[in-house]
């Protein structure tokens, strides 16, 4: 193809600091940058160095000076409780200049941290850009994780306050926060200064003076608050990755660059122009959040929604459908568990007549890998594009997609597409060569990264290096395996500790999936290689099955078995597909098939503190032994 999307594509690649210097002019600067990229210092790269810029200028006041200050900025529904407001740009900024002057009140600085646990109400986006606006660097942990991790993120940012509320709702259940942050706070060896929590209605905690304040109490007297200055290479925010062992990482965002390349993306990428609709179903607590909850739709000037619910549950499966109708939604980014869920409770779509989504165009998945089942399920139902495409949270945003706004190309069911504008993506064999199109191996960017991914790690530049810029010399180890095409398509197939070696043949769990995946009655799945002294590992097949079905579970089980070896062969050695339940998956909807495998090895792990339902591991144990993967205790 030599059309737009090739021609902006070479640009990026060619002439990078061309190409980002013209989308920089899209943003305000107090002080437009003269110096485009410091390459003196590498993997240290730094964009627009000598500009001075703010976050939360760029999200509010920019589109107020523009005379926009009346438009619908922030749509929050709750289905869970029931609550539903909007925010224009002008209501927004009054509420966050307030608070910003409410955390000058308890001494918040410029550089400061802040901890932000709380769930997904205006408030929160509140507190964002209200540390934005002032310099501070916020830190926001996923409410209701569990107390050791926040103490191990209050230690490490060393936090001057703490934003919380009183609780947090899941369906059928509400989550206390204040007993956990009180853990926390107990545990962490860096003491924070002050706790402000805001009290949700009718769910009011008692709180002890003078450490502890309400919301409320926080903002009396409080005055507006202007935006103050910052480097373009200060740091908007550090979002830690829940690793499993150590000290967790801290990925950092320096302010320039992430406001540059999440407001490029939201036409580019998405196709989406001020005036439209935007909803990202996630969390404020994962990276999708930070950048299309909150960041990039605000940087754009458009409306984003806030979503207190699940894609099931609150109250039914029609739950997004309801979202997208009433506030006609243009374009929706969630993760693809959202839609297997869906289409596990709903497989003939019923809920979807009953909406009208006449305004809706399209549909991106990220997050995890997207089966084609899904893809092709979710486009027979909408009628409209679905989009896989690929980031991460070093990245910020997308690092391979079909650029709906800039041209949009043919599906590859299976493939997320091509590389965006501005990352130069390879594949690399395990002898260190590079791979023809087709063959297997890590998935790396050259360097330098593009704008808005993450310059360093929070105080461990060591670590940034060692950890992601030193397995291979020149480029940035994405720790995702795969291939690209004849056609540029990349093919993201599995974590790199997802490739399975059986009897010397690397596979991919990811492709085994995508077969499992298309038996009729598969509503999601997971592979995972377990360890065999003959073959060193073995592929075993975990099955969730849609609502409704009517054969039994062996049957089922034969058939995904004889589907595998018809599709992949002989070599897979595939000969276990166990009919569960549910899958363990963090709340963010990754299944955790690291735990699975440890759990399956009869190795020691540690229980995730992410995982949504921590009963579910003891499920997948008794499946386990029932089917003498596991030898009982």
């Amino acid at each position: 193809m030599s059309g737009k999307f090739t021609q902006i594509y070479d640009q990026s690649i060619k002439n990078p600091e061309d190409f980002w210097k013209k989308a920089s002019d899209d943003i305000f600067w107090f002080k437009k940058p003269n110096k485009i990229l410091n390459k003196s210092n590498p993997p240290f790269y730094k964009w627009y160095e000598d500009g001075v810029t703010n976050t939360c200028y760029n999200a509010l006041d920019f589109h107020i000076d523009q005379g926009k200050g009346n438009k619908i900025a922030l749509i929050y529904d709750s289905p869970i409780t029931g609550n539903k407001s909007k925010f224009t740009y002008e209501q927004l900024r009054s509420k966050v200049s307030k608070f910003a002057g409410a955390l000058k009140d308890q001494g918040v600085n410029k550089g400061d941290r802040v901890i932000i646990y709380m769930p997904m109400i205006p408030e929160a986006v509140v507190a964002m850009l209200a540390c934005a606006r002032i310099g501070a660097i916020h830190s926001v942990v996923f409410g209701g994780f569990a107390s050791n991790e926040l103490a191990s993120r209050i230690d490490d940012s060393k936090a001057k306050l703490l934003v919380t509320a009183s609780c947090g709702f899941e369906p059928g259940r509400t989550v206390e926060y204040k007993p956990l942050v009180d853990e926390a706070i107990k545990q962490a060896k860096h003491k924070i200064s002050k706790m402000i929590l805001f009290q949700r209605k009718d769910h009011e905690v008692k709180l002890s003076a003078p450490m502890e304040i309400s919301w409320d109490e926080a903002h009396a007297n409080t005055k507006d608050t202007d935006c103050v200055e910052m480097n373009s290479n200060e740091f908007a925010y550090i979002l830690y990755t829940s690793g499993t062992t150590g000290t967790p990482k801290g990925i950092v965002r320096d302010i320039g660059g992430h406001i540059v390349a999440l407001k490029w993306t939201m036409k580019n990428i998405y196709n989406i122009d001020a005036d439209d609709i935007w909803w990202s179903a996630s969390d404020i607590g994962w990276i999708v959040g930070h950048s299309y909850i909150v960041y990039a739709p605000l940087f754009k000037g458009c409306t984003t929604v806030l979503f207190e619910g699940k894609p099931v549950g609150t109250p039914d499966a029609g739950a997004f459908w309801k979202i997208i109708s009433d506030y006609k939604v243009k374009s929706l980014f969630t993760a693809p568990t959202a839609f297997r869920a869906i289409k596990k409770e709903d497989p003939e779509g019923k809920f979807f007549s009953k909406y009208d989504l006449s305004k809706f165009e399209s549909l991106f998945l990220a997050g995890e890998r997207a089966d084609p089942d899904t893809i092709k399920w979710a486009e027979n139902l909408l009628k409209v594009p679905v989009i896989d495409h690929w980031w991460q949270t070093e990245t910020s945003w997308a690092i391979s997609s079909n650029c709906t706004g800039i041209e949009m190309m043919k599906t590859k069911y299976g493939s997320a597409c091509k590389a965006v504008p501005g990352y130069d993506v390879k594949i690399i064999k395990s002898d260190q060569t590079l791979a023809k199109p087709n063959e297997m191996g890590d998935i790396v960017v050259k360097l330098p990264l593009p704008p808005g991914t993450f310059p360093t790690l929070w105080n461990a530049d060591q670590r940034y290096k060692e950890n992601y810029m030193s397995n291979y010399e020149g480029y940035y180890q994405t720790y995702d395996a795969g291939h690209i095409d004849e056609d540029g398509y990349i093919w993201i197939m599995s974590r790199t500790d997802d490739i399975i070696n059986v009897a010397g043949h690397r596979l991919s769990t990811g492709a085994i999936e995508e077969v499992l995946s298309e038996h009729q009655s598969v509503a999601e799945c997971a592979v995972l290689g377990i360890a065999d002294k003959l073959k060193g590992q073995l592929p075993i097949g975990l099955i969730v099955l849609k609502a409704g079905v009517e054969k039994d579970d062996d049957t089922i089980s034969k058939e995904c078995i004889k589907m595998v070896r018809e599709k992949i062969g002989p070599v897979a050695a595939f000969k276990v597909a166990i009919v569960i339940k549910r899958l363990p998956k963090t709340r963010s909807g990754k299944i955790l098939r690291g735990t699975i495998r440890k759990i399956a090895d009869n190795v020691e792990y540690k229980m995730p503190p992410t995982i949504d339902d921590p009963a579910i591991l003891d499920e997948i144990k008794e499946d386990l032994i029932k089917n003498n993967i596991l030898k009982s205790a």
